[in-house]
């Protein structure tokens, strides 16, 4: 079973995936302002390699998003490339 916790202090969070209570990888975010955060960092540990968690943590950190109505800087270029890839998303993306 997939899961997700989220930690934030004022600044910086991060979106921890979850297998089986597990942690499977990481997604590190930091707040530039009111309106946008800097996606800066996304890894899936080895062994969990291969299951589409960083996909599912740059969706979780789109989702988180929308929902604070803020857009996304994505520097790192995992969830660069995610987010660029899917038209969908181009209204989180800063530009």
């Amino acid at each position: 079973m997939i899961t997700f916790k989220q930690e934030e202090d004022q600044r910086r969070g991060k979106f921890v995936i979850l297998e089986d209570d597990i942690p499977a990888g990481e997604m590190t975010y930091v707040w530039a302002g009111a309106n946008k955060f800097i996606i800066d960092h996304t890894e899936i540990y080895e062994a969990f390699n291969g299951k589409g968690y960083g996909k599912q943590l740059v969706m979780k950190g789109i989702a988180y998003a929308r929902e604070k109505g803020v857009k996304i800087l994505p520097l790192c270029p995992y969830a660069k490339k995610v987010m660029e890839r899917d038209d969908s998303l181009g209204d989180v993306i800063f530009r």
